[in-house]
């Protein structure tokens, strides 16, 4: 049969270009990286915090379930292990493994076997991955930069990742206890190593990779590190990038405390020269680039928490004014509570807000700046976003669902429309 000159030459080619999109739309789908999974263009990681759990008021793994929050993310690092004495242990027994839970507190909605040696927030977030088993879930490793540097020392770091892999990868949490598929991955919470310690750190990167291998594949490894490669000096962050999948950059606590003067806990771009101010989010994520980590390795850090200080001044409506600052730090869903009794002002290049009421003076993040944020993040087309820690949310997790609608909108629509240029200056109106 002659197609050209019937016709159904056109027709067998539409059909054959048709099957072939299909194929490769199906291939491209199950190719793509996670990164472009149909949770976003980027990542959502989230810390959790085991200390929570002897709060007055415990932050549970089923409120991540009620709030919403799981269906969102696409990690979960657990905080933390325990990391001295050269090897990996639980930080908290009791809050990891053996706290019994109530029907009313559990993830299943059933009480927890009084014979089982499997319980507390392992066995949550055991039930917690049932229900959403593309929810990764990694164990953060976090302690004293002297204690890593001994363990990272060649004649005890082989020991040492030994005894993490086995404790997390392979699940063995105590006499009788073993869950090989609880935990996904690995995160190095190293803060940080001193130029005598980078070729350790190297090492112990590179270690932790091999045995992690040997495991099983797909295994997530991941650094959470400062705002600036400086704080790592002698380290090679181009050679160390293909070791690891995630860097995470702890882009906070540019302002608090430690500091007499107000500030902003973690400003998008550099505020005014004449308050000191020169680092930025903006410059962070450009140094990690310039240093060789791909972009889309690097994850950018919310916090999910605020800092006060009190007696400062009303000139500038409080900010970049000196202060008594105030000890520790608070949730974002009790400095949400403080507006209500303070005035909002916002920073019209970032959006980043604070409070002031004429005496006290909180920097934080609300929906608002998140949502600029993280559109920054996706126009930087870096990784994702990493938040400090999930328990800081409100009940119906107000600035994780910001972060997630950020990340879903095609770029052409999210809020970010400020300017890129590194060597901008943030104006502060107050308005």
């Amino acid at each position: 049969m002659n197609f050209r000159t019937t016709g159904h030459f056109r027709i067998l080619r539409v059909i054959l270009f048709s099957l072939l999109l299909v194929a490769c739309t199906g291939y491209a789908a199950l190719a793509a990286p996670h990164l472009g999974s149909q949770r976003g263009s980027g990542l959502l990681v989230g810390y959790f915090n085991n200390s929570s759990f002897h709060s007055p008021a415990p932050f549970y793994v089923k409120n991540l379930l009620t709030s919403g929050s799981a269906a969102r993310l696409n990690q979960i690092n657990y905080a933390s292990a325990s990391v001295k004495n050269g090897r990996c242990s639980l930080a908290d027994p009791i809050a990891d493994l053996e706290a019994p839970y109530t029907a009313q507190n559990s993830v299943d909605g059933s009480a927890d076997n009084p014979a089982s040696a499997f319980r507390g927030y392992f066995h949550q977030l055991e039930e917690l991955k049932r229900k959403y088993p593309r929810l990764k879930l990694l164990i953060s490793l976090e302690g004293r930069a002297s204690d890593f540097a001994i363990d990272a020392q060649p004649e005890n770091r082989v020991a040492f990742v030994t005894s993490c892999v086995n404790l997390y990868l392979r699940g063995e949490f105590a006499d009788g206890v073993k869950k090989p598929r609880l935990f996904d991955g690995i995160d190095i919470d190293w803060e940080s190593p001193h130029q005598e310690d980078a070729a350790n750190f190297h090492a112990l990167i590179a270690e932790f990779r091999r045995q992690m291998k040997a495991v099983r594949p797909g295994l997530t490894l991941s650094i959470a590190v400062n705002e600036s490669p400086a704080a790592f000096p002698g380290t090679d962050f181009a050679a160390l990038a293909p070791m690891v999948d995630q860097v995470g950059i702890m882009n906070y606590d540019y302002a608090g405390p430690w500091s007499g003067t107000t500030g902003f806990v973690a400003p998008l771009f550099p505020v005014s020269a004449s308050f000191g101010g020169a680092d930025s989010i903006q410059s962070s994520i450009a140094s990690y680039k310039a240093a060789g980590v791909p972009a889309r390795k690097l994850l950018m850090g919310v916090p999910f928490y605020g800092y006060g200080w009190t007696g400062v001044g009303n000139s500038n409506n409080g900010l970049f004014q000196t202060g008594r600052a105030m000890r520790g730090d608070r949730p974002y869903h009790v400095i949400r509570d403080l507006a209500l009794s303070s005035q909002v002002f916002r920073d019209p290049r970032s959006q980043a807000p604070w409070l002031f009421n004429g005496q006290d003076f909180w920097t934080y993040e609300d929906p608002t700046s998140v949502m600029y944020k993280v559109s920054y993040a996706a126009r930087q087309n870096i990784g994702g976003i990493m938040i400090w820690e999930l328990s800081g949310d409100t009940a119906d997790a107000e600035l994780l669902n910001s972060a997630y609608q950020a990340l879903r909108k095609p770029l052409h629509q999210r809020v970010f429309d400020g300017p890129m240029a590194p060597s901008a200056v943030a104006t502060i109106d107050g308005q």
